[in-house]
């Protein structure tokens, strides 16, 4: 079964944050991660407003959970601290 993880993210230091991308994207996609959502056109319809919504399909909710604790991401992670608030949940998808 699909899993997912949603981010939703507000930037404050651009320049740190896309060092993050840089490699975060490789990391996720090592992982079997594929990006459905990254930015772009979205409206907050209930809560609070993030400038930033990140969908990323994973084959399973066990493939989501390695990527989110490997040493790839963990390296990518670093980068985006202090440079941004986020929100990141993995929710395994329905059958």
């Amino acid at each position: 079964m699909k899993a997912y993880w949603i981010g939703l993210i507000n930037i404050t230091k651009p320049d740190a944050y896309a060092e993050y991308g840089k490699l975060a994207g490789p990391a996720i996609e090592k992982h079997g991660g594929r990006f459905l959502a990254r930015g772009g056109k979205s409206m907050t319809l209930e809560g609070p407003q993030h400038a930033r919504v990140v969908l990323v399909e994973f084959p399973n909710y066990d493939a989501a959970v390695k990527c989110y604790n490997s040493s790839e991401y963990k390296e990518a992670f670093g980068k985006q601290v202090g440079a941004a608030n986020r929100n990141v949940t993995i929710v395994e998808g329905m059958a």
